[in-house]
């Protein structure tokens, strides 16, 4: 098995792909220019938005994890770029050069209703209107048209690894005037191992799979963990699923985080 994650960069790609080669699996990164891989990493210097770079990257390959994506940005043209067109561009060459591939897309859990009554849910109808989870449909539409084997992975919020991802949060759910009993749906970077490593099994093919830990915690507990005072409020919650997800469909599919919680993750060392 050889295979080839973009973003290898970014938050999740490193640790991703430091776990997957420390398993025995064979890597490869697809990398601008001047990136680094993690050690025992083949480096593929390309950009899913020049095509003309992907098929040296793609070629051999049995699967595609496809990690790269732009977030937190207000360029909003960038972001469809990259998310809608650069995975169209991936598509393609692994379609010509690799047709016999899986292809694994990272998604999110932000493509689900603020206004929903119950969890999100993998058969929901989603519509978001910001550029980053609209795009990310798209990117789903675009996999779900191809001829590849296909999974899709609707992540939620990340941490773990000392990424610092968790210690930031509270003042981002600050300025966005979270409530602090708004609990959100997350995953240790860990366990996004665990969901891949299973996703390359075949267990999520021609699925869309929602992965995260067992437990939603509040901001208020989330903020209390790595010392932030956010603050209480007894008010009803307006939105209460929002940033929410339902895992029953991939707890049927097999998937058991090895970290259940954040609490866990406090116990372990892990964050």
């Amino acid at each position: 098995m050889t295979i080839l994650v973009t973003g290898g960069t970014g938050l999740v790609g490193p640790r991703l792909l430091g776990r997957l080669t420390a398993a025995g699996i064979e890597c490869r990164a697809l990398v601008r220019p001047g990136k680094e891989v993690p050690e025992g990493v083949q480096r593929a210097e390309g950009d899913v938005l020049s095509p003309d770079s992907l098929p040296a990257a793609v070629q051999g390959v049995t699967a595609v994890i496809h990690l790269a994506a732009v977030f937190r940005t207000r360029d909003d043209d960038l972001i469809w770029t990259v998310n809608r067109e650069g995975t169209r561009n991936l598509i393609a060459a692994v379609e010509q050069y690799a047709p016999e591939a899986r292809f694994l897309l990272a998604s999110t859990s932000n493509v689900y209703d603020a206004e929903s009554p119950h969890p999100g849910r993998e058969d929901d109808p989603v519509a978001p209107t910001l550029a980053y989870p609209a795009s990310k449909i798209e990117a789903e539409q675009l996999v779900r048209a191809s001829s590849l084997t296909w999974g899709i992975l609707r992540l939620p919020f990340i941490y773990g690894d000392q990424d610092g991802h968790l210690e930031s949060l509270p003042q981002l759910a600050a300025s966005m005037g979270w409530h602090p009993a708004q609990r959100l749906s997350v995953i240790h970077h860990a366990d996004i191992t665990t969901a891949f490593t299973l996703a390359l099994t075949g267990a999520f093919d021609h699925r869309t799979v929602n992965i995260a830990d067992e437990s939603p915690l509040s901001i208020y507990e989330m903020s209390q963990i790595v010392g932030y005072s956010y603050g209480t409020s007894a008010e009803p919650l307006s939105q209460p699923w929002k940033g929410q997800m339902d895992i029953s469909l991939a707890r049927s599919l097999g998937f058991t985080p090895t970290i259940s919680t954040i609490y866990q993750a406090v116990r372990n060392g892990a964050l």
